[in-house]
């Protein structure tokens, strides 16, 4: 029991027993006259309304604290007997009074104005009058005791939703709403935590799964990944080979090794996140990523040729970085693969296949990034960027497609020097293609003449030069 309800307890006892003595004092103030009442106040009456105050004041409070230690169900009676216990004695004193003898009883009759045969009906009116009020009362003291209820319903409301609050949920009421406020802060601490817990697994898992993968697969969270969830969309694919990377790692001790694929993998990665991209893998020497637009898809290749060379002039204690990019555009399978032990995001498509064969005629004819003719045609008007037709490459024995580098990774001098020579190397292109091996030979010649470090040309010349020769 608090300090407090043990003051206020003795405090009514103090004022109960010295209220009982004097109560005689305060009855002898009301007067019947045969007419109605007179208060006539003596000192020892006021005396006894003061103490009678007090310990109504008192009792009141210790009344209410009780009612909190109480169920909904004991709140209800205990606040409604009283009052139903003092509404029957009036409804019986109200009936009774007409027949009633003394002054008191006339007085009674006379303040309530059923003296007379014409208006003794005003008993009813006065039963029906208390029956009004009693409702009221009764209406007030359900409503104010189950006030609660409404909030705890908003409460279950809420976190049924999902709908967390990051303070205490206050409900009020007795002992019984506060131990369901306990309960409900509990589930609202447990959702508050499961929901950290999903977040945080989230998080790790961004780092294993990129958040543009749950996109793609129209899911929130990794819990949400099942067995077997795919979806066809129309993608981009950016593939980043490191060809050197692999003599290089033959030299060096296993740590020196990871250090130095990290070294290209903390250049090419945030990189690839900052243009809209997100890598579906890690293929030892390389990257695959995916992009739902090619033009970023591009300018993420560009930054990436530019921040390695960078990096290669920074890191000399290694052997520089050698990259090779290539751009395709089609229609890509996102999906989960596995078994219910290990599941694994992936894509699966032609486009990738088609990617990494990109990547060897990159290597082959010494270009840094080729892009599809399918990128290409997927491209806005309005992004312009300056390329050449580098040749086609057979999928099926049947069917071609077109690929095209990009000029913009270029120094400046460069880039316009081959952007004023970019019919001329594709019409020796052509030519190489249709077996004009003598004229073809004459057009690199050409454009050799003027850029002499152009690897392609370079490439292409010794190819029609060998032709040439079978020839003779």
């Amino acid at each position: 029991m608090r300090t407090s309800t043990k003051i206020l307890i003795g405090l009514t006892i103090a004022t109960f027993i010295p209220g009982i003595f004097l109560t005689k004092y305060l009855l002898q103030t009301i007067v019947p006259t045969g007419n109605g009442f007179e208060l006539r106040f003596t000192a020892l009456a006021w005396v006894a309304l003061v103490f009678q105050i007090l310990n109504n004041v008192f009792f009141s409070i210790l009344f209410f604290r009780f009612l909190k230690t109480q169920r909904l169900s004991n709140v209800i009676f205990f606040s409604l007997a009283p009052l139903t216990l003092a509404y029957g004695a009036f409804m019986v004193y109200i009936t009774a009074v007409k027949n009633m003898t003394g002054v008191t009883a006339e007085s009674i009759r006379a303040t309530l104005n059923i003296v007379t045969q014409e208006n003794s009906y005003n008993n009813y009116l006065w039963a029906g009058l208390a029956t009004l009020i009693y409702l009221i009362l009764v209406f007030v003291i359900i409503l104010f005791s189950c006030r609660p209820l409404s909030k705890v319903e908003k409460i279950t409301e809420k976190l049924g939703d999902g709908r967390m609050k990051f303070d205490d949920f206050k409900v009020g009421g007795g002992k019984q709403f506060k131990e369901i406020e306990n309960s409900l802060n509990k589930i609202n601490y447990n959702y508050k935590e499961k929901e950290n817990k999903i977040r945080q697994t989230n998080l790790e898992a961004q780092k294993f799964i990129p958040k543009q993968f749950f996109k793609f697969l129209g899911k929130s969270n990794i819990a949400e990944l099942e067995l077997g969830n795919q979806v066809k969309k129309n993608a981009t694919t950016l593939f980043c080979d490191l060809k050197s990377a692999t003599n290089i790692s033959r030299t060096l001790s296993l740590e020196a090794n990871f250090n130095y694929i990290n070294s290209y993998l903390k250049v090419v990665a945030p990189l690839i996140r900052r243009f809209g991209g997100f890598i579906d893998k890690y293929m030892g020497d390389g990257v695959l990523a995916v992009f739902s637009k090619p033009q970023d898809a591009i300018e993420c290749a560009h930054s990436i040729l530019r921040a390695i060379d960078v990096k290669n002039k920074s890191q000399k204690d290694l052997p520089a970085i050698d990259a090779r990019l290539s751009i395709n555009t089609g229609e890509i399978i996102f999906g989960i693969v596995g078994d219910e032990e290990r599941k694994s995001p992936t894509i699966i498509s032609d486009v990738v296949n088609l990617a990494s064969k990109m990547v060897e005629i990159n290597l082959y004819i010494g270009t840094k990034l080729l892009i599809s003719k399918q990128a290409l045609n997927e491209l806005p008007q309005n992004f312009d960027f300056d390329y050449r037709y580098t040749g086609a490459l057979s999928l099926d024995g049947e069917s071609q497609i077109s690929l095209f580098e990009s000029l913009n990774y270029y120094q400046k001098n460069k880039r316009e020097k081959l952007k004023k020579l970019k019919n001329k190397f594709e019409e020796g292109v052509r030519a190489y293609n249709e077996k004009k091996y003598q004229e073809a030979k004459e057009i690199f010649e050409y454009v050799l003449h003027y850029v002499p470090d152009d690897k392609p040309s370079y490439v292409y010349f010794n190819k029609a030069s060998e032709k040439l020769k079978e020839v003779a």
